[in-house]
């Protein structure tokens, strides 16, 4: 008994930790600030306003997702809206048709969670719009089915931006349905892509878990591609990108012609060229990726075709010589030589570069390309098998 009794109270117990006091302070100063805005948008007293615009009770819960838990799939805006109005719908049907109370009561959540799954809008405190719609008839009987617009879509909708301008001061994103904001200098990453995962496939996981109202598809996708990112940065513990990065590297100066340039990658087989200073500074990388896209860049503002700007940009149709400098990205994130490894996977993972360069002050010492992790990774797992 005393097992059971003890795993019966753990399963009884709180289900989530505790957030942190950032994110406990943010809910609750987002919560504070909707409710101004009601009041300032609404009346607070239903006897107050003729035409309905009064605070209703879920709009307190409503507001505690929205300020509290803005990435959730109940939480965002067509969820929110349109859960609530649906079930104030529903509400109103009722009062308007079924005169005896107890039957209201035992419809209305029930219909309103029918309502809300039929419409995609699934939104908890919607039960308790149609519920308290039912309790407290007279201003539905009064309104009718404008009671749906105002207050209930109209005061729902009214807490939206607010919770979007909250979210973009205290640091979060709301609504939540796009990816996360990607690093500086990288494109926002595409964890649907990076899986080979389908959305349909991960849509279906979540059916097939019961998980389809508590977390997006695009949120999986996020939290998958994090693990196995964390499960690589295990593999690679106590690697230093010293220890891993290309040391005989070819470089070029900044006024080298890229007829060189494209003569390096075609006779070496490189994916990214290091340029430097004549002091030996470091100024920045091409990638093959560079002259493919100043080549696209030349032919649409030129309005000639793609190859021939290519061939030109290579020496190979006369006209300017376009000089490595013209074509290098200064902007590329580097590292320096105890940086850990594990730092290395999202930009190599996540970002549009092949490589990241090694720094010694303002000196390269190497560059660690995605071939080298892969490598490095395939060594790692080798010695522990």
């Amino acid at each position: 008994m005393g097992p059971y009794l003890r795993r019966t109270l753990r399963h009884a117990g709180p289900a989530m930790g505790f957030t942190g006091w950032t994110e406990t302070l943010r809910a609750t100063a987002g919560m504070f600030v909707g409710m101004v805005a009601l009041i300032l948008f609404l009346s607070p007293d239903p006897g107050a306003s003729a035409w309905g615009l009064f605070v209703i009770a879920p709009f307190g819960a409503s507001a505690v997702l929205l300020f509290a838990l803005p990435n959730s799939p109940l939480a965002q805006p067509w969820s929110a809206v349109v859960g609530n109005a649906v079930s104030a719908l529903i509400g109103v049907a009722l009062v308007l048709t079924i005169e005896t109370p107890e039957l209201r009561i035992v419809l209305a959540p029930a219909l309103a969670v029918l309502a809300m799954h039929l419409s995609r809008a699934l939104h908890p405190p919607g039960g308790a719009v149609a519920l308290a719609t039912v309790l407290a008839p007279h201003a539905a009987a009064e309104l009718g089915f404008f009671y749906v617009l105002v207050p209930v879509a109209l005061g729902t909708l009214a807490l939206v931006p607010v919770a979007a301008l909250a979210a973009a001061m205290t640091g979060r994103r709301y609504p939540f349905r796009q990816p996360a904001t990607a690093a500086p200098g990288q494109p926002e990453p595409r964890p649907l892509d990076r899986l080979g995962v389908s959305r349909a496939e991960l849509a279906g996981l979540l059916q097939e878990f019961h998980q389809s109202a508590n977390i997006g598809v695009e949120d999986l996708a996020r939290l998958i591609s994090a693990a196995e990112l964390l499960a690589a940065r295990h593999q690679t513990e106590g690697i230093t990108c010293g220890e891993i990065m290309s040391r005989n590297l070819v470089t070029v100066g900044p006024e080298t012609p890229l007829t060189e340039v494209g003569a390096i990658f075609r006779d070496r087989g490189f994916t990214s060229l290091p340029v430097v200073a004549a002091d030996g500074s470091y100024l920045g990388v091409i990638f093959q990726i560079h002259l493919i896209r100043r080549g696209a860049e030349d032919a649409r503002l030129s309005g000639t075709r793609f190859t021939a700007n290519l061939a030109r940009l290579l020496g190979a149709a006369g006209g300017r010589t376009v000089r490595a400098r013209e074509v290098m990205d200064p902007h590329v994130p580097t590292r320096s030589p105890g940086t850990p490894v594990h730092d290395l996977l999202p930009l190599l993972a996540e970002g549009p570069n092949d490589a990241v360069p090694v720094l010694e002050g303002a000196r390269i010492l190497g560059i660690v390309t995605r071939t080298d992790l892969i490598a490095a990774l395939a060594h790692q797992r080798k010695e522990e098998g």
